[in-house]
């Protein structure tokens, strides 16, 4: 039996089937856009721990960082005693992503818990109840993060689950255009939730609207920057603050530090998490400092949130961006990333639509160029393959039809160029077969 076998089979013995297994692989170490397995195996990464190592795996700055703090101080509370990476990190944060002229921040330690943090703060600071929030969308697994999440999967035997939550189709052109081009889509979409304030939750019982500026786990579908403008518009006509949920986006992802600033959008309220630890669990809330500042004491925060090895780990692992800028590398890897894609897609109706930002690019997979057709089972198979063959490679959408594309933003071109002759050659192997079938 290998190492790779032997480790899958003690995890089986041990580990809860309730946590997902996406691919057969382990890893022993890896560095940069690279993983090792324990059988010496070298795989590139396009997953990036799904979204967490933009700046790579074990970057020496990082790594020395959280080995610097280790060795000074663990752990204390914040809320027992206040500690310089905590407070140096806000700092950071809201020099990087102001929300108007005044920003204030929260530190936790989970995307989820960003998220429920920020409702929290929503409630409290308009005294409503009720949540905007959209399909196909992911904000967690904790109870209300489930709620707020739209695939049914995530959530199956959980419920029941948090009230107050009401749900709109999220902008989705590719798949809900109905033929109309952008601007009447928009229209459209704005509508419905103009209607949805009438017809389904009163504006003046509405604390907030919760959306991604990017839908991640939705299957890397930007929202249109029109309709986030009008969105904008209508929560500011009824008092409701918009949150914009960018665990996967934020940390150069999309060319820009958060996908707002590059969809011209400012939200009230913002959530943070994955790429900003560098690998270490970190999140964080931002937001206008009034409504920050709405909340009684004590209802926010937490034992472990904010920890100082964590934060001096968020903190190297800005520095790192900045000096390498990795924002901007991520328009050059995003850009090699769409042409590849946009390549297979000339020579294929199995790819529907190639879309994205920065380097936060997906292709979605269909039958027959059909939307309504996903086609999920062929998207397995096309990653799985990937994997075997040394490209790590995972799939997204309500359908699990998209292959989304999440390298770290060191990737070298050489590796870039690796992985993506991979997957085209994947994906052009099943339009073979099923042509040779008809």
């Amino acid at each position: 039996m290998s190492k790779n076998d032997e480790l899958l089979a003690r995890r089986s013995a041990v580990v809860s089937q309730g946590v997902p297994r996406a691919t057969p692989l382990t890893v022993a170490s890896a560095h940069g856009a690279t993983l090792t397995d324990l059988d010496g195996h070298e795989i590139i990464d396009f997953a990036a721990g799904i979204g967490v190592m933009n700046a790579g795996h074990c970057q020496e700055p990082v790594v020395r960082a959280i080995r610097e703090q280790a060795e000074r101080l663990l752990h204390t509370c914040f809320h027992i005693a206040t500690y310089e990476p905590y407070v140096e990190l806000c700092e950071k944060l809201v020099a990087l992503l102001p929300h108007g002229e005044k920003t204030k921040a929260l530190l936790l330690n989970s995307g989820a818990e960003a998220v429920e943090n920020a409702i929290k703060i929503a409630r409290q600071a308009t005294g409503r109840p009720g949540v905007i929030c959209f399909t196909d969308a992911f904000h967690g697994r904790t109870l209300l993060g489930m709620t707020l999440t739209s695939k049914v999967g995530y959530k199956a035997g959980c419920g029941p689950f948090a009230p107050e939550i009401y749900r709109l189709p999220f902008p989705y052109h590719y798949r809900y255009g109905d033929g109309l081009d952008m601007d009447a889509f928009v229209a459209r979409e704005l509508d419905r939730l103009r209607d949805a304030l009438h017809s389904v939750v009163a504006a003046s019982d509405v604390a907030a609207v919760l959306i991604e500026p990017v839908a991640g786990e939705g299957g890397f579908v930007p929202a249109p920057s029109a309709y986030l403008e009008g969105l904008r518009e209508i929560c500011d006509e009824h008092g409701i603050l918009l949150i914009f949920d960018e665990v996967q986006t934020g940390f150069g992802r999309t060319g820009a530090w958060g996908a707002y600033q590059r969809l011209g959008v400012v939200p009230d309220i913002s959530t943070w998490a994955k790429a900003m630890g560098g690998g270490l669990p970190i999140s964080a809330v931002l937001g206008r400092a009034e409504v920050m500042d709405a909340v009684r004491p004590g209802t926010l925060g937490g034992t472990y949130g904010g920890n100082p090895v964590a934060c001096a780990a968020a903190l190297a692992t800005i520095r790192f961006m900045e000096e390498q800028e990795l924002p901007a590398r991520a328009q050059h890897v995003g850009g090699e990333i769409r042409r590849r894609l946009e390549r297979i897609a000339d020579r294929t109706t199995l790819v529907g639509d190639v879309r994205g930002i920065g380097a936060m690019i997906a292709m979605e997979l269909v039958e027959d160029g059909d939307p309504a057709r996903p086609a999920s089972t062929v998207a397995g198979e096309i990653a799985q393959a990937c994997v075997r063959r040394g490209v790590l490679v995972i799939t997204a959408g309500t359908y699990g039809n998209v292959i989304r594309i999440l390298a770290p933003l060191v990737i070298t071109d050489a590796e870039l160029e690796r992985g993506l002759g991979t997957l085209e050659e994947e994906v052009l192997a099943r339009t073979d077969a099923a042509t040779a079938a008809h």
